[in-house]
C-alpha cells in the first residue's frame, strides 16, 4: 500500500504546513478569508476517497496526522480538525492522480537519482544511527523509502515537463507587481550595533546585582580609555551569540530589541558608545556602528528575488491547474 504522502517529506524536520515570514524582497501572498469547510465525521470509515479506483485510506491520513502532531509536540486542535483532514484528503487525491499519470507516461527515474534523494534526507540526521532509528520508529525499511523516493521524483519530473514553459515571468510583470505593492518594498530605519553584556541572573539578589554592575563599570572604563571594543567584548561579554563576533549584533529594526536597549541604540549616533544600559538580561555597553534610514527598496535591487517569487507563484498556479485537469478527466470519489 502506498502512503498518502512520500515518506521523505515526513522525515524532514521542517513541516510544509507553515510559511516563512516574507520581507520586502519576497512579498507575501494576498490574504484571503477562510472558506467554509464541510465537517468530517467523528468516526471515519476505512476508505475516505477513491482515485480512479485506488483508495485513499483512513490509515494513510492518520499516519500523516500523527507525524504532524509529533513535530508540533501536541494533538491537533479540535477546531482545526475538519480543515486539516479535508486538506490532507485533497492533497492525497492530487498526489495519487500525479502518481498515476507519471506511471501512465512511463516517467523514468534512475537509481543514482534515487540514491541522491535518500542522501538528502540522511544528511538531516547527525548520525547514521539516528537516521535508522527514524526509519524504525515509523516501521519503514530503506527499500520502501527508495520506492517512495522514486515515485516522488517521477512526479516532480512529470510536473516540470508539463509546466516548464508556463512559469516564466516577463519584465513588465515584475515592474507591475512592484508598482502595485509599494508597501511590500519599504524598509524601516535600521541600526547596526555591538554590545558587551554583563549578565545578571533573573533571581539575583542585591549583592550579585551590585557585583555585576561594578564589573560592567570597569569594562566601560576600559572602553572609554580607547581599548578595542571587539576585543573587550570577546573577553568580557556574557552574550554567547555575539561575544564570539566581538559583540556584533548586525542590523536590527525598531522593536526587535528590549525596550531600554532599543531606545538607546536608536538615539546614539554612529560611532558613539552608551553609558551602562540596564535590561532584564543585565548591564549592556552599546556601540552604534552604522545607521540606515528608512527607504523604499529600488526595483533593481529587489528584481531577482521578486522574479523568483513570481515564478514560484506561477509554478504553484500551473501545478494546481494540471492536477485539476487530471481530476476532471479521472474518476474521483470523496466518501466522507
Amino acid at each position: 500500500m502506498n502512503r498518502v504522502l512520500p515518506v521523505l517529506l515526513l522525515l524532514l524536520v521542517a513541516t510544509g504546513c507553515s510559511r516563512e515570514a516574507k520581507n520586502a524582497s519576497t512579498p507575501p501572498p494576498e490574504s484571503t478569508e477562510p472558506a467554509v469547510v464541510k465537517p468530517v465525521p467523528a468516526q471515519l470509515p476505512d476508505v475516505l476517497a477513491r482515485v480512479n479506483g485506488e483508495s485513499v485510506t483512513r490509515k494513510e491520513i492518520e499516519e500523516v496526522i500523527q507525524s504532524i502532531e509529533s513535530r508540533a509536540g501536541g494533538p491537533l486542535p479540535a477546531e482545526q480538525r475538519d480543515r486539516v483532514y479535508r486538506d490532507l484528503i485533497d492533497r492525497a487525491v492530487g498526489y495519487k492522480l500525479l502518481m498515476q499519470e507519471a506511471k501512465a507516461r512511463k516517467v523514468n527515474v534512475s537509481d543514482a537519482e534515487v540514491e541522491a534523494k535518500i542522501d538528502e534526507v540522511r544528511k538531516q540526521f547527525p548520525t547514521e544511527e539516528l537516521f535508522k532509528q527514524a526509519l524504525a520508529s515509523r516501521s519503514l525499511t530503506l527499500d520502501r523509502m527508495k520506492s517512495e523516493a522514486r515515485q516522488e521524483l517521477a512526479i516532480f519530473r512529470l510536473i516540470e515537463t508539463e509546466i516548464s514553459g508556463k512559469v516564466a515571468v516577463k519584465p513588465e510583470q515584475i515592474e507591475d507587481f512592484y508598482k502595485k505593492n509599494p508597501d511590500q518594498f519599504k524598509e524601516p530605519e535600521r541600526v547596526r550595533a555591538s554590545h558587551i553584556l554583563i549578565s545578571v541572573p533573573e533571581n539575583a539578589d542585591a549583592t550579585a546585582r551590585a557585583q555585576a554592575k561594578t564589573k560592567a563599570e570597569k569594562v566601560l572604563k576600559d572602553v572609554k580609555s580607547g581599548k578595542d571594543f571587539a576585543a573587550l567584548a570577546k573577553q568580557h561579554s556574557q552574550d554567547p551569540g555575539s561575544a564570539v563576533n566581538g559583540g556584533d549584533l548586525g542590523f536590527f529594526q525598531q522593536g526587535q530589541m528590549v525596550g531600554p536597549f532599543n531606545e538607546v541604540a536608536f538615539s546614539l549616533k554612529p560611532g558613539a558608545t552608551s553609558e551602562l544600559v540596564e535590561t532584564q538580561f543585565g548591564y549592556h555597553i552599546i556601540r552604534v556602528v552604522e545607521k540606515q534610514p528608512g527607504r523604499a527598496v529600488p526595483l533593481d535591487e529587489v528584481r531577482p528575488k521578486l522574479e523568483q517569487y513570481l515564478q514560484g507563484q506561477n509554478k504553484e498556479t500551473q501545478t494546481e491547474a494540471f492536477v485539476k485537469s487530471l481530476r476532471a478527466k479521472g474518476k474521483v470519489e470523496i466518501l466522507v
